[in-house]
């Protein structure tokens, strides 16, 4: 694929659980790094409650903006698990058992315990495609360019490997960090000097905190190595220029 071609994605996180501060977001990070592994870049990550029409018109705005949307949580047997009836909804399509994840779930569970709670799992946009689980039985399912996957972060983490040749990506986004042992404000100006000569290069600065001294991190992201290491020269540059050490963290 052409280095031009640009493929983004949004995030969507679904629980009350995550807004309530309960449940920490684990899955963002999750996705976000694998995604950039095959070049598709996260623009976007909205977290939103189990609620119906919050759910489909979220989804119907997203899945025209973005070329991926991965959607984590309300996939399992629990009455406020309504992402599958949500999607259903948002493509207009019937929301009924599928055949398949009927079968793989009721050859998962010993005889008597697929219960009626488990055969919700079962309930999908009609023709949705499935994404396997290794972990837990339970399929995840896709449609269109919608992907659906189970909030608990071990579960989903477990079910991207079997994803990967369903995404097509851009070229994978390269990642360098440059730590200094210094404060945003010593380096403002120099930095946002070579992030406006490097315009197509992606520049951050982000304080921290380690072994009782303050420091910054410079993270430079591109597709393409030789702009990152053009950037980290001139960057270096200035470093050397006001004397501020590099520290390995």
């Amino acid at each position: 694929m052409s280095k031009k071609v640009k493929v983004n994605a949004a995030i969507l996180i679904i629980g009350n659980e995550i807004l309530s501060g309960r449940t920490k977001d684990a899955n963002t990070s999750t996705l976000a790094i694998w995604l950039n592994d095959i070049g598709v870049k996260v623009e976007e990550v909205r977290v939103i409650p189990d609620v119906e029409n919050i759910i489909v018109q979220t989804l119907n705005i997203l899945r025209k903006n973005y070329n991926y949307v991965f959607t984590t949580g309300g996939i399992g047997p629990t009455h406020d698990d309504i992402t599958a009836k949500c999607v259903s909804k948002a493509f207009g399509l019937r929301y009924e058992i599928h055949k398949e994840a009927f079968k793989i779930l009721e050859s998962y569970y010993k005889p008597g315990e697929f219960s009626e709670g488990r055969q919700k799992m079962t309930w999908m946009p009609e023709n949705a495609n499935l994404i396997l689980n290794p972990t837990s039985g339970a399929p995840g399912f896709n449609v269109e360019n919608v992907f659906s996957l189970p909030g608990v972060p071990s579960i989903l983490k477990s079910m991207l490997g079997g994803l990967t040749n369903k995404i097509i990506g851009g070229e994978p986004i390269i990642s360098l960090t440059i730590s200094l042992r210094t404060v945003e404000s010593e380096i403002a100006n120099s930095l946002t000097k070579v992030q406006n000569d490097n315009k197509d290069v992606e520049i951050g600065s982000y304080p921290f905190f380690h072994a009782g001294k303050l420091g910054v991190s410079i993270v430079i992201r591109s597709e393409d190595q030789n702009k990152i290491d053009n950037c980290k020269s001139q960057i270096i540059k200035f470093v050397n220029e006001k004397k501020i050490e590099v520290v390995n963290r």
